[in-house]
């Protein structure tokens, strides 16, 4: 049967792990680095990547940094996502199936969605990026990139955001 302290949503896929409170290791909150959050709720990322390690662990590692993480497994998911809620951050792949990370671009630019891109992919559309530069995203990383140049790329571009908004 498993171990009863951990539940699954079959629907899903969500693994539900049951901890005393004092057992839960504590996220460093977005403020105390620096960072912004509105209104001292942590900022909400959303890690788009058909790599499910990838993408697992991508999210792990930025919801214990103390971010409000959802992830989709390509651009499409990511584009209902994108549709139904609000996120301060989009990090993405290129090469994906359905829609690629490019096509996700395109699509945030047609729709006027100005949220912050980094995109964190195998192969950049360095053509793509030069004919049409609008598409470009605030920030890359090649992979195999380590989860502190991720972090990394996140804080910056998330502190680059804050200081160009309005009051920032």
């Amino acid at each position: 049967m498993g171990d009863p302290s951990i539940a699954r949503n079959h629907a899903r896929d969500i693994f539900v792990v049951k901890m005393n409170r004092n057992e839960i290791p504590r996220a460093r909150e977005p403020e105390a680095r620096g960072l912004p959050a509105r209104m001292g709720v942590p900022l909400h990322v959303l890690v788009v990547e058909d790599d499910d390690v990838l993408r697992e662990t991508n999210a792990d590692m930025l919801l214990r940094a103390g971010y409000q993480v959802q992830d989709a497994v390509d651009g499409a998911a990511a584009w209902d996502a994108l549709s139904e809620g609000y996120y301060d951050l989009l990090i993405t792949d290129n090469n994906m199936p359905r829609v690629s990370g490019l096509e996700l671009l395109k699509r945030l630019h047609a729709a006027r969605m100005g949220i912050p891109v980094i995109m964190a992919t195998g192969t950049l559309p360095e053509e793509e990026f030069t004919r049409q530069p609008w598409l470009k995203p605030v920030a890359t990383l090649l992979k195999p990139y380590t989860q502190e140049q991720m972090l990394e790329a996140v804080e910056k571009v998330l502190r680059k955001t804050a200081d160009t908004a309005p009051g920032g």
